[in-house]
């Protein structure tokens, strides 16, 4: 992949800082990456293959990959080695982090506000991956953003394989607000709620409480940081969220209360937009049940490939000691029809949803 950034230098070794890294460098960008951790540091440094030599003069680019709350801080030391800094950041709030800029020496059009909707619960440079950002929605705020700037954050984008989303600050608050913050929020209440739990009870634990508590291993010190940053957006949220808890508890022994709760999030599941933010979800999917042993899933795999068919989405149930295990499959209804088809004539065992 071609590119006309020589050099990026990025602060913050962290999952999305590393990630960047690594995307880069497979497209022969030189990166410089540092990290006030030294461990963090060296094994970014070492996941990249170099020690982060660079050429003569500045970089063309300056991405700040640190928690909100010391972007401006970053942006003031580095302003001292660089006059001529260019900064693209990625941090998960903006409203906070553009006022404290403001109070810097940079020159506002010469900061520019992103986000990449990609990252996993857990953090730190071990869990990064070049590729990351593939397919993943990537926001960008660039009302008065230099263009020349606003060209080399694209450039940066393309290369990790994000897709361009234009909100502006206000905008890009609100939405995550309700599509990240929120979410985490109540994965980590729940999850609270299974501290007093008892040992027996939670042995019986399964995929569903597994599901809806995953995000709450995330970092607490940099989601501190998040949701206090984005509080003005997050409580309507909330308090709507604690009116509706509230509903549900006064009408917890009508069946059919419930079942309209149930109904409502229904129709809000279903509104979540497809992958690259295209169209809702509406998938088939195949259950098909394989004999426990090596091979199966590659099997299953590699015929999906060969009929040229897409898998949406993937799940593997499996008792210990049992013979046989359940793989379920996501599908367009379209590619569904096909490989149930195939599976059956090849003698899997494959069961469509109703």
């Amino acid at each position: 992949m071609s590119t006309s950034l020589n050099h990026v230098r990025i602060v913050g070794a962290g999952l999305i800082g590393t990630s960047i890294a690594l995307a880069l460098r497979s497209a022969g960008t030189s990166v410089t990456l540092l990290d006030a951790d030294p461990r963090s540091e060296k094994l970014a440094r070492d996941l990249m293959g170099s020690q982060g030599a660079i050429g003569e003069g500045f970089e063309d680019l300056c991405i700040v990959a640190t928690p909100p709350f010391s972007i401006a801080k970053v942006i003031s030391e580095e302003l001292k080695r660089n006059p001529h800094l260019m900064v693209m950041d990625i941090s998960s709030i903006k409203s906070k982090p553009v006022l404290e800029i403001r109070d810097t020496a940079l020159p506002i059009g010469r900061f520019a506000p992103t986000h990449p909707m990609a990252g996993r619960e857990v953090s730190g440079p071990e869990s990064a991956r070049g590729d990351l950002f593939q397919g993943r929605p990537w926001i960008l705020s660039l009302d008065g953003v230099e263009p020349e700037l606003s060209r080399k954050v694209k450039e940066v984008i393309r290369i990790c394989g994000g897709v361009e989303v234009h909100r502006n600050i206000a905008e890009h608050d609100r939405a995550v607000a309700l599509v990240s913050h929120l979410p985490q929020i109540v994965a980590s209440l729940l999850a609270a709620q299974i501290e007093s739990g008892v040992v027996d009870d939670l042995e019986l634990s399964g995929a569903g409480l597994r599901d809806t508590t995953r995000i709450a291993e995330s970092d607490p010190v940099l989601w501190g940081e998040i949701l206090s940053g984005n509080s003005q957006a997050l409580r309507p949220l909330l308090i709507s969220l604690q009116n509706d808890l509230s509903a549900a508890i006064a009408s917890l022994e009508s069946a059919d209360a419930m079942q309209a709760l149930i109904e409502r999030g229904n129709r809000g599941r279903a509104k979540i937009p497809g992958k690259h933010g295209g169209q809702a979800r509406n998938y088939s999917y195949l259950a098909i049940v394989i004999d426990d042993k090596p091979g199966q899933l590659a099997a299953i795999i590699e015929l999906c490939a060969k009929a040229k068919v897409n898998i949406e989405d993937l799940a593997i149930e499996h008792t210990p000691g049992q013979e046989t295990g359940l793989i379920t499959l996501a599908f367009s209804p379209d590619d569904a029809v096909v490989v149930a088809a195939q599976l059956a004539k090849e003698g899997w065992k494959v069961h469509p949803s109703r």
